[in-house]
């Protein structure tokens, strides 16, 4: 009995530091920061939000079995949900963000035209690339380098800071890559996007 006693706060311990040590990329509430950055960036028409996802319903029970069972269990529940509320929500409010996004912002009306004509278009790695620079003029080609080289140094920053920002710089791939799916779905008509084999298609 006693080593029973002793036996569950030292699981509760076990447990208690996987909890907040065991922290997941945030893939949803990523995806929206990506939406609501990419959005002002290009000035899209806004458009419906998507429903938030219904959590999984728990199945009402009455609890059963050993009282210090029972209390250990709600200990967990108590310790489990705000590591998991926590995990919900990734910051880009920050100085070195905004200044990111407006010089991205500041950037698209010069990018646009070669977006429309197919010049250059969103790859599928969450930059932008030239497709077709002999669709620009030839007094226009240096200018588009240095559009590209300048709005892909800005994306990298971008994608680099958030992931610091929110004290996670080894998220930096996940958060590009959340990017890539989100500036191809919320692309202007008439850009052209590059899907998953390297293809191009226009929006």
């Amino acid at each position: 009995m006693l080593n029973r006693i002793i036996g569950f706060p030292l699981m509760a311990l076990a447990l208690t530091a996987c909890v907040t040590i065991n922290i997941y990329f945030p893939a949803a509430a990523a995806e929206e920061a990506a939406r609501t950055i990419v959005r002002d960036v290009l000035k899209s028409e806004p458009q419906e939000p998507a429903p938030p996802a219904k959590p999984d319903e728990k199945q009402s029970y009455t609890p059963q079995g050993h009282p210090l069972a029972i209390a250990f269990g709600v200990m967990m529940e108590a310790l489990v949900a705000p590591a998991q509320a926590a995990q919900a929500d990734i910051n880009i409010n920050t100085a070195a963000i905004s200044a990111i996004r407006a010089s991205m912002q500041k950037r698209q009306s010069s990018l646009a035209p070669f977006y429309r004509s197919g010049v250059v278009g969103f790859d599928n790695k969450g930059s932008v690339t030239i497709r077709d620079l002999n669709a620009a003029a030839l007094g226009e080609r240096n200018q588009v380098k240095k559009l590209v080289a300048d709005e892909n140094a800005d994306r990298a920053k971008l994608y680099s800071e958030i992931a610091r920002a929110n004290g996670h710089p080894e998220w930096e791939a996940e958060v590009r890559s959340t990017f890539a799916k989100v500036w191809t779905q919320e692309a202007l008509p008439g850009y052209w996007l590059q899907d998953a084999s390297g293809g191009w298609r226009q929006r």
